[in-house]
């Protein structure tokens, strides 16, 4: 099975959240949240601070991430395993292949037409909201 992963980054006042604008497919064209590829060497949490840092510059000093969920797309062979964090301190990110932005954390990330994942995205905000004394 082929193994990604996501990571919800909210700003430390938790006010927004970090996402990139896809240039390729899938989701081409729209906001998704950063993340890649795990490889067969790490762990799954190596893998989400790996990633992280690669595409945002943030680093594991910076945040502390907590693995949230996994879904598993069993006809694709994929399972997208879900990490959150808050940013510990304002931190300046680098832009690596996908342009990225921070969006208000209230938005509706439901809005297919502009996010990526077919509502999936605001489900797994909404998680993040739901069990936020144990996430922050």
């Amino acid at each position: 099975m082929k193994k990604l992963n996501v990571i919800i980054v909210y700003s430390n006042d938790e006010s927004k959240i970090l996402m990139c604008h896809r240039k390729k497919e899938p989701y081409k064209g729209l906001y998704n949240l950063v993340g890649g590829k795990i490889e067969e060497n790490e762990t799954n949490i190596e893998a989400a601070y790996r990633e992280l840092n690669e595409e945002t510059g943030i680093s594991k000093d910076d945040i502390s991430l907590v693995h949230l969920m996994d879904f598993n797309y069993n006809i694709n062979d994929v399972e997208l395993q879900v990490y959150a964090g808050k940013l510990n301190k304002e931190v300046e990110v680098v832009d690596e292949v996908n342009k990225l932005y921070w969006f208000n954390a209230d938005e509706n990330f439901f809005d297919s037409a502009r996010f990526a994942g077919e509502g999936n995205i605001g489900h797994m905000v909404e998680q993040v909201k739901m069990y936020k004394d144990r996430i922050f």
